[in-house]
């Protein structure tokens, strides 16, 4: 009878989320695939039913568990079986890893804070799909006060000029600043029009007694320290 199996259906479903769940609380931060944990996620979308489906294709469609958390959630709700709440929820988990990663790195000496710093904009930046120009303002302590999304798109003096990076360390009172950028090849390693624009505002900042900590570019899953390869 259709009305049986519903009920036999429903019931399953209740005994495989239950099971996962167990599993999740229990079993540490491995014991489920990132299918699974996709699919857990999604629980708080879909009060009843089977997930896993849904999961998988969006691991399929994006990439990986990382790459469908850093999507937008127009591009999520797209994908067959989801929908705007169940986007929002994943959009959510996305957000709060962000501000967890943030709250790692506010209100701490940012250059004693450096792999707090480096997780926060690799989950930030290293799974865009453009390139984003971001200055991190300094206090005396080396604190971040500002993080300014400088440019969207290629680092030049076209997108960011040396004067006004260093205009905005006045206007918000830093003494020193970091670059950064990404590289949506994958690969970090700095251009020479990098180069190039890193060494203009570490010149204009000399003179204006600004301190250019370092630039650091993000690829996936790895990145390039300026400071570190001497190229400032």
């Amino acid at each position: 009878m259709p009305g049986v199996a519903k009920i036999q259906e429903s019931h399953a479903g209740t005994g495989h989320r239950e099971r996962l769940r167990q599993r999740l609380l229990r079993g540490g931060a491995e014991a489920l695939a990132d299918y699974e944990l996709l699919e857990y996620l999604l629980f708080a979308a879909f009060r009843q039913g089977d997930t896993k489906g849904i999961a998988k294709r969006l691991i399929a469609h994006f990439g990986s568990f990382g790459d469908v958390l850093n999507a937008e959630p127009g591009a999520l709700a797209q994908v067959k079986g989801m929908g705007e709440a169940s986007a929002a929820a994943l959009h959510a988990v996305s957000l709060s890893a962000r501000r967890m990663a943030r709250g790692s790195v506010e209100q701490k000496p940012v250059l004693g804070s450096w792999q707090a710093l480096l997780d926060y904009l690799a989950i930030d930046m290293a799974s865009l799909k453009h390139e984003r120009v971001r200055v991190l303002y300094l206090d005396t302590k080396n604190r971040l006060i500002d993080d300014h999304l400088a440019a969207e798109g290629s680092i030049d003096e076209a997108a960011i000029h040396p004067r006004e990076v260093i205009r905005r360390a006045f206007d918000v009172g830093a003494s020193a600043l970091i670059l950064v950028h990404n590289h949506p090849s994958g690969d970090p390693e700095p251009s020479r029009a990098d180069i190039q624009i890193t060494n203009r505002i570490a010149e204009a900042g000399r003179l204006l007694n600004i301190t250019v900590h370092d630039h650091v570019i993000v690829g996936r899953g790895s990145h390039v320290s300026l400071r570190a390869k001497g190229l400032i």
